[in-house]
């Protein structure tokens, strides 16, 4: 059969329907009322001559056809999105773009304001809408196609296409009353036997438990909240300890009653990293934003390593009137 002879617009609702497998969910995603997506799905078992999606229990699940289809339809998409952004040009300047970005609190606490800064001096019309990272976005793939990009730490396992945006380590979080802070300095046994205020994200651990993990010690974690940016106020007056990005610590330092403290193993690090779909790779609109994150990205790593460079130069005088 040509491709004169079936409407191509049935390739996008066949992806959305075998990589959702569900007649609601691929609606939601393309915009779209379950009636019409149960319409696209009757017109496409008619063409394959098979009935794609079969219900198992209260799910469904792919046919044996529809496994083989998937991978060559999302292909095509691909490729059919590739060729199209050829012949289109993208001015920020002039460009009245909204771009979707997912990222957690600590990230929009830190990159979000270098990032607008940016965005008013090269793209003023440009518009972002940011949203934090619910339950379930990090395990399946259907909000990565929703928003044009997710900034989200290495380890997840998101699929798509990704690249590291910027560095970080983890420190403690106590108050500064904690008896348990001993000349500025927390142990291994101090983290083994304290009461903590955790991040939870996900279900993957953060590098920090992981850490902690492999140390043998499993945290005694008394709270929970599903962001960072709350935890110095939960230190604070309290007995908890807390594990956070340090660039967020720095920041609250000042407005949350708490002390930031050297961890009492090696640096952990924390790498927050982009990740798009396969399908936006090309398109130059989404070329030009992932750029423009990179480039804040960039800065705020020479912001970090001119600061420690400052206070190599405070701890050691003698050497900097010398030189």
């Amino acid at each position: 059969m040509g491709l004169g002879a079936i409407d191509l617009n049935l390739l996008v609702a066949l992806e959305a329907l075998l990589e959702e497998k569900n007649v609601t969910h691929a609606g939601i995603r393309l915009s779209t009322s379950q009636s019409a997506m149960s319409g696209s799905l009757a017109r496409l078992r008619r063409h394959f001559n098979d009935d794609l999606l079969v219900r198992v229990g209260r799910e469904y699940e792919l046919t044996p056809l529809a496994e083989r289809l998937l991978p060559v339809v999302q292909a095509s998409l691909h490729k059919a999105e590739e060729a199209l952004s050829l012949t289109r040009h993208f001015d920020p300047g002039r460009s009245l773009q909204r771009f979707s970005v997912v990222m957690s609190d600590y990230v929009m606490t830190v990159l979000v304001e270098p990032l607008l800064r940016a965005l008013a001096e090269e793209a003023p019309g440009v518009r972002i809408d940011f949203h934090p990272i619910v339950n379930g976005q990090l395990e399946t793939e259907t909000h990565l196609r929703c928003h044009d990009l997710m900034i989200v730490p290495l380890g997840y396992q998101l699929p798509g296409v990704s690249e590291a945006v910027m560095h970080d380590r983890f420190v403690c979080l106590v108050d500064p009353d904690n008896p348990r802070l001993v000349d500025g300095h927390l142990t291994l046994r101090d983290l083994a036997e304290m009461p903590h205020a955790a991040c939870a994200i996900g279900k993957s651990l953060t590098p920090a438990d992981r850490q902690l993990e492999t140390l043998g010690i499993t945290p005694r974690v008394q709270v929970s909240t599903p962001g960072f940016s709350v935890l110095p106020f939960l230190v604070s007056g309290t007995d908890l300890v807390a594990l956070v990005p340090e660039r967020l610590a720095r920041r609250y330092e000042g407005l949350a009653r708490c002390a930031v403290v050297e961890a009492p193993f090696p640096d952990v690090p924390l790498v927050e990293a982009m990740y798009w779909h396969h399908n936006r790779h090309s398109d130059p609109a989404h070329r030009w934003l992932r750029e423009t994150v990179r480039k804040v990205g960039t800065s705020l790593g020479q912001e970090i390593a001119l600061a420690d460079d400052s206070h190599d130069e405070d701890a050691f005088p003698e050497l900097t009137a010398a030189s």
